[in-house]
């Protein structure tokens, strides 16, 4: 039996039509006056009225700001992602086999020549996250990198110039929220339209990711932050508060969850949570988290915890239980897995190497997070010689016509008649003789 010891308060969240509303207008805008349109919508919403493409001279003197351990810590996080994807990227190999006599089939593994790379700047300054996207598309080997951020006063946020330049953005734009995602899907600014656009961002920028999907690639449909943790009596009350806590910190609608085995953990995280949060310099943010989209479920067994789990399919989830490998074996929908108390999500977040742009809203039931492989193409290719044809094309002459496409068949007739012309065919089209 599963018990639901706490639960959210905050109604469940819909389609916010203001939202919708207001993307939908800004791009149209933007379709139809172009660079006119971002001017007018930086200077009304950021009050920027500088250049956008961030220009050399200003970018030396934005990272000439950046302390020498801020550099060392992004070089770290930076050597673990490129690491990681690497790794990736080599997993996904081009290949050729004959599956017949002169039958030639393969796959060809190609980068996008363009990728917009979102970086968020709000409340918080998104190093890790430039790192994440920029750097990933740089192992994929996309040929063109633009990298955008909302300006905070004069300029974006010097450490977050630092990681986009990097990882090996090849233009910087001062820019944030809908008109920057418009702006690299049109290719205004910068001439070159973004092929798939990645990164997190506030609801405005996942509505026009969401909108403009179909004409450029996205990475995922992101939702606020979500973090789950799956602990039994072995984990500590207070290292599982502190680290919903720390999640939390994302918004104040970023949902936590504890899904426990043991009632005595259950309780004891109900009563540390208020207090953790309170401590935090961001309690009002946490608090809220806490009280509107905060849940704890206990468990009977380990097997109820990961019915519930993979229903939630939760962005982070943490493993601080016995018997590590059986959670791995067993656990089918998440985004990014951490497994041991040692793995806390912010690992992931910052610096471990996976990773942290990662499907929300129960996404991962269908779909993994931002990896090298999205900025890839798998193309596939074939080559039949005529002797070949004999078998294929007499196959698919017939399967054309069991579906009603005399076209296609006619294609193959063709081939037959002229590879083969000493044979009787079951058909009387494309004589050569009759269009002579």
């Amino acid at each position: 039996m599963i018990e639901h010891l706490k639960k959210p308060q905050g109604a469940a969240e819909e389609q916010d039509e203001k939202v919708r509303q207001t993307v939908e207008s800004m791009l149209a805008d933007i379709e139809n006056r172009g660079e006119a349109a971002v001017r007018f919508y930086a200077e009304k919403l950021d009050g920027w009225t500088g250049d956008f493409v961030l220009s050399a001279e200003k970018k030396a003197q934005l990272i000439a700001q950046v302390p020498q351990q801020v550099r060392d810590d992004i070089q770290f996080a930076h050597d673990q992602v490129r690491q990681f994807a690497e790794a990736q990227k080599d997993s996904l190999q081009e290949f050729e086999i004959e599956t017949r006599p002169g039958v030639r089939l393969g796959q060809r593994v190609l980068p996008v020549q363009c990728a917009g790379c979102y970086v968020p700047g709000g409340r918080y300054a998104h190093a890790a996250s430039a790192i994440m996207s920029v750097a990933t598309a740089k192992v994929a080997g996309v040929e063109f990198i633009v990298a955008c951020s909302p300006p905070r006063g004069d300029s974006i946020n010097p450490a977050v110039t630092y990681a986009m330049d990097l990882a090996g953005a090849d233009v910087i734009l001062e820019m944030g929220g809908v008109h920057a995602v418009a702006s690299m899907a049109m290719g205004l600014f910068t001439g070159r339209e973004a092929d798939i656009i990645v990164g997190p961002g506030n609801a405005y920028v996942a509505e026009a990711k969401r909108i403009l999907f179909g004409r450029v690639g996205i990475d995922v449909f992101a939702g606020p932050t979500e973090s789950a943790i799956i602990a039994d009596d072995s984990a500590d009350p207070m290292t599982v508060a502190v680290d919903l806590a720390s999640q939390a910190e994302h918004g104040p609608n970023s949902p936590v969850w504890l899904f426990t085995t043991s009632p005595g953990l259950g309780a004891a995280v109900a009563a540390l949570m208020p207090k953790v949060a309170q401590d935090m310099p961001n309690a009002d943010v946490v608090l809220a988290a806490w009280r509107d989209w905060g849940e704890i479920y206990v468990c009977d067994t380990r097997e109820e915890a990961v019915e519930i789990s993979d229903h939630y399919a939760p962005e982070h989830l943490q493993i601080i239980a016995a018997e590590l490998p059986w959670w791995k074996a067993n656990l089918k929908n998440y985004g990014s897995l951490f497994l041991g108390e040692g793995s806390t999500v912010s690992h992931g977040d910052k610096c471990s190497g996976t990773n942290h742009i990662l499907p929300t809203k129960r996404a991962g039931r269908y779909s993994g997070g931002l990896n090298v492989h999205k900025f890839m193409k798998v193309l596939t290719y074939q080559h039949l010689d005529q002797q070949a044809n004999r078998d294929f094309s007499a196959v698919a002459s017939r399967l054309s016509r069991v579906e009603g496409m005399e076209g296609h068949a006619r294609a193959c007739d063709w081939r037959l008649r002229k590879y083969f012309p000493d044979e009787q065919w079951p058909f009387e089209v494309y004589d050569q003789a009759r269009y002579d």
